[in-house]
């Protein structure tokens, strides 16, 4: 089997860039095997993806003579071997649907993960993350001990080499630091009550206003809270007859979903960042 590896661009629009991307494979026996660009007219960038088959030249040579490539488009790349899961630490806190969602997929091949450890601020989990023979890091967290247990939050993220922190219902705010330490590769899921129902009991306070739709939104983590770029979205219908409890039910199981979807967006490098917004290849 030839190495497969993915590339991914972002740069100024001009013409001739889809030519001059698969006019470099060709030259270097590459084959594509799956290509997606986008012209955003409104910043006047251009956006691509291209999955492609290659033996004859090395990943490291690769990289080298793309970016001799990118130099005149002024290109933002990275090249990723595609048999490589991706890196990742998943944090959560006393809402434990997600985190088993992750993990049962993980561990049937539907997503393309090495979940390297799992950290929390509560003991909840450890049982489960010992089911799946992942690393349990427990931090008690208190205002007054916040900084130091993100330092050694953040110690664990760099010793795994983690490419993706999942906030799979973490309940504590990063840090402005954190957060642009983590810049492009933490996801976070909240329910997409926000900003109408902020705080605390949010399906409380949707069931108390008769909503009529529930939903989740996950969005890349920055330190303006939950205004991170969107990377998926998706509602279900609700009606009178649903109590608090079905609205929460339901909520877990639209965030479970979402959640996933982003992930397994991301770890296989579909989702490009444009300024506030993604531009993602299905």
């Amino acid at each position: 089997m030839n190495p497969t590896y993915i590339l991914t661009l972002s740069c100024p629009d001009r013409l001739g860039l889809v030519h001059a991307v698969s006019g470099f494979l060709l030259e270097r026996g590459g084959n594509i095997e799956e290509a997606a660009q986008y012209n955003d007219i409104d910043t006047g960038l251009f956006f691509m993806r291209v999955q492609f088959a290659c033996a004859a030249v090395t990943q490291e040579v690769l990289n080298e003579q793309i970016g001799l490539l990118a130099q005149p488009f002024a290109m933002q790349w990275r090249l990723h071997a595609r048999a490589q899961p991706m890196r990742t630490v998943i944090m959560v806190s006393k809402e434990g649907h997600c985190l088993n969602d992750l993990l049962f997929r993980w561990k049937s091949g539907l997503l393309p993960l090495d979940i390297r450890a799992i950290v929390s601020n509560h003991r909840e989990f450890y049982q489960l993350a010992a089911s799946y023979n992942v690393p349990f890091h427990h931090f008690a967290v208190s205002a007054a001990s916040k900084a130091q247990v993100e330092t050694k939050q953040y110690e664990i993220i760099q010793s795994e080499d983690a490419e993706l922190v999942v906030l799979a219902r973490y309940m504590q705010v990063l840090s402005d630091d954190l957060c642009h330490k983590l810049s492009a590769r933490a996801i976070n899921i909240h329910h997409s009550f926000l900003p109408s129902f902020k705080g605390a009991k949010p399906y409380l306070q949707a069931h108390d206003r008769g909503v009529k739709l529930i939903g989740a939104t996950a969005h890349y983590v920055t330190a303006e809270l939950d205004e991170g770029p969107i990377i998926e979205q998706d509602v279900a219908r609700v009606d009178h007859s649903k109590s608090v409890e079905d609205l929460a039910t339901l909520g877990r199981d639209t965030e479970s979903q979402v959640l996933a979807r982003a992930v397994k967006w991301h770890s296989e490098h579909r989702v490009l960042i444009n300024g506030h917004k993604t531009v993602i290849f299905k």
